[in-house]
């Protein structure tokens, strides 16, 4: 067996099981040796069922005191069995496993694994692990590996195929020479991947990520690097026409507000760079709510008017939409013709779209990774503009940057990276930052509540409702099948839409649903038709209502700051006084602590020289940061001694 075979050749890997890993991009041994785990699982002692506290992760030691009923609904099926130890009992559920009932024989002894509940008087642990006594005495002494999966693959699957590769990872090459190794006291790439995939203790681990995320960075930057050296000197056609300098006036002039000044800044970066005679890098820097699509649309704008292409690329299909129509109506009168491109139009939309793209019939096109697949080609592209540039990475960037010769750079990005990191990642950009807020706004009033403070924050929101304005509350997870403590949207919405029957229209929204479904139930609530939206993290990026005046987020403990702080962008946006409340579900002193960052400050570059300074390697067991550039192992918080060590090493180089 050697790095490069096709995991086929490991052991117990079949055709179906290597199909599954295709899905996750593992095809051969090495990819699959570089496939890390996501996060990890400890096994502590059993906890006797008195001492057990709501919403803590514990495992159970108990005999099995009634047989297993198999309860069936419209939905789901659900299996109930009591388990019992000296100190109390726990109601054990399970849903879609009616198996479990034949396995757990009434008088037997097993190890259960879960977050214990209340539900009233009952404790209540849904969809807890099994173990014998005697495999869970084998658990506790070494940490479990959870990996990132997806249809047809199961963690004890990949788990299983790593260990069957396990020993190739001797065989790794080492890129680094032994004197860098020793500067930044790194591990050997070796006994770093040895590490991750089969920690002996939480300190190891921790320093097998060190290196791992040192790896990743120096190659990031190693791209950013090459980008750099090809645009910077790059030479561009482009120029913006008096005519069109004097067209973007009159828009800006029509605008219902003024620019700030950083905006106007940030504009004069954007003109100045583009009108050059060299290719534009440049990113805008700035906080939630801040403005920087305005400074987007006026450089699109002028790049129609130039006779060139201009290319929007977002995150997700509910923000192209978004800014598909609003770019329409801020064109509205000035011929520019805008297309929205996202996965989700018909192939005869799409084609149609492709074709005006290649011909030049359209200007503009606003729309996903769509814009970036091979079929998609342009006539003349001359500036590309990504948003939310931490949900891309460098790769996509460039891939689009390649679809025009040479076309103009313009990255925004709300994410609150402190400007010391910032300018180590987007080295091969020049920063614009925005600081302030559009005039007229208020600063959004912020409390970390308990979940008995629940009652007074639903009185609030029908407060605000009954004043015109909106609200939304953010769960967790989608439906209560999933089997944790965490708040769901589904059960959420119906419970609420309970309490408040007609007086308040209430809707669920979640990614599961349909696109189609999304766009109505946004829709509908932008026009006033929903009061209430009780939503994942879907809303997290750029959707834009101005009548919103209350976030709720339940389980906020669960969240990072950084996402947290994008969340709570969605309010506050009007002239309104706007309000969030995070509620604290596990009322920990360390949750307590972070998320008094939040009630005290609405900075998100303070939040995240805060974040910075709160995170510790610990987090990667609990609460992890969504969103930072999609590295697999690195975290620009916890790792960010490695990532300026990376740079440190590359300009030594």
């Amino acid at each position: 067996m050697e790095l490069q075979d096709s995991v086929r050749v490991i052991r117990g890997i079949g055709e179906k099981t290597a199909a599954g890993l295709e899905k996750l991009n593992i095809h051969t041994v090495q990819e699959l040796l570089d496939f890390f785990p996501r996060r990890y699982v400890g096994y502590g002692p059993p906890v006797p069922v008195a001492e057990a506290a709501e919403f803590d992760r514990v495992t159970i030691r108990g005999i099995v005191c009634t047989s297993g009923k198999v309860l069936r609904g419209s939905r789901q099926q659900v299996t109930v069995l009591s388990v019992r130890d000296k100190t109390g009992s726990v109601e054990m559920v399970w849903f879609n496993s009616p198996y479990i009932a034949k396995t757990l024989k009434k008088g037997l002894e097993f190890c259960f694994t879960g977050t214990l509940r209340l539900k009233g008087q009952k404790r209540v642990m849904e969809m807890p692990e099994i173990f014998t006594p005697e495999k869970y005495e084998k658990m506790r002494s070494v940490l479990q590996p959870i990996y990132h999966l997806t249809a047809g693959v199961k963690n004890y699957q990949l788990r299983k195929a790593v260990e069957g590769a396990e020993p190739l990872i001797r065989t790794l090459p080492e890129e680094l020479p032994e004197d860098v190794i020793e500067r930044y006291g790194l591990l050997h790439r070796r006994d770093a991947v040895q590490s991750v995939h089969f920690p002996k203790d939480e300190a190891i681990l921790g320093q097998a990520r060190k290196r791992l995320a040192f790896d990743e960075f120096y190659h990031f930057l190693l791209g950013v690097k090459k980008m750099r050296e090809e645009c910077v000197a790059s030479e561009s056609d482009f120029r913006i026409p008096e005519e069109a300098k004097e067209k973007l006036d009159r828009l800006l002039e029509g605008l219902p507000y003024r620019l700030t000044e950083g905006q106007e800044k940030a504009l004069q970066d954007v003109m100045r760079d583009m009108n050059s005679g060299y290719v534009m890098s440049r990113m805008i820097q700035g906080d939630v709510g801040c403005g920087k699509t305005i400074i987007a649309a006026a450089a699109l704008f002028v790049t129609a008017l130039s006779g060139r292409q201009g290319a929007l690329m977002v995150p997700t299909e509910v923000l192209a939409i978004q800014h598909f129509e609003d770019l329409q109506k801020l064109y509205s009168g000035y011929g520019i013709r805008v297309a929205l491109l996202v996965s989700s139009l018909s192939v005869k939309e799409k084609r149609e779209i492709m074709s005006g793209l290649s011909d030049g019939s359209l200007d503009i096109v606003v729309g996903t990774h769509a814009l970036i697949q091979e079929r998609v080609n342009y006539r003349n592209l001359g500036l590309v503009v990504t948003d939310e540039e931490h949900r891309f990475g460098v790769r996509q960037r460039e891939k689009l940057s390649e679809k025009g010769t040479l076309p103009h750079v313009l990255v925004m990005s709300a994410t609150p990276i402190p400007r010391s990191l910032a300018l180590i990642l987007y080295a091969d950009l020049d920063i614009s930052v925005i600081r302030e807020l559009p005039g007229g706004r208020k600063k959004i009033l912020n409390c970390v509540v308990g979940t008995d403070y629940r009652p007074t924050a639903y009185r609030f929101i029908r407060g605000e409702v009954e004043k015109g304005h909106q609200a939304y509350i953010i769960c967790p997870k989608v439906e209560d099948s999933e089997g944790s403590e965490l708040e769901n949207v589904e059960s959420y919405a119906e419970k609420l839409q309970q309490l408040y029957g007609n007086a308040l229209r209430v809707t669920p929204l979640h990614g599961r649903m349909k696109e189609e479904e999304k766009q109505h139930i946004l829709r509908e609530f932008r026009e006033g038709r929903i009061d209430v939206l009780v939503s994942t993290t879907v809303i997290e990026v750029g959707i834009n209502n101005p009548n919103a005046t209350v976030m709720m987020v339940e389980n906020a403990e669960r969240f990072g700051l950084a996402q947290l702080h994008q969340l709570r962008g969605r309010v506050g946006r009007g002239t309104e006084q706007a309000y969030c409340i995070f509620v604290n579900v596990k009322k920990s002193e360390e949750a307590l602590s972070r998320l008094k960052v939040l009630e005290e400050s609405n900075d998100g570059f303070h939040i995240a020289s805060e974040d910075l300074r709160l995170r510790g390697p610990g987090d990667f067991f609990g609460v992890r940061q969504s969103g930072d550039l999609m590295f697999r192992v690195a975290d620009i918080y916890e790792h960010a001694d490695m990532l300026k060590a990376a740079q440190d090493y590359l300009l030594s180089v």
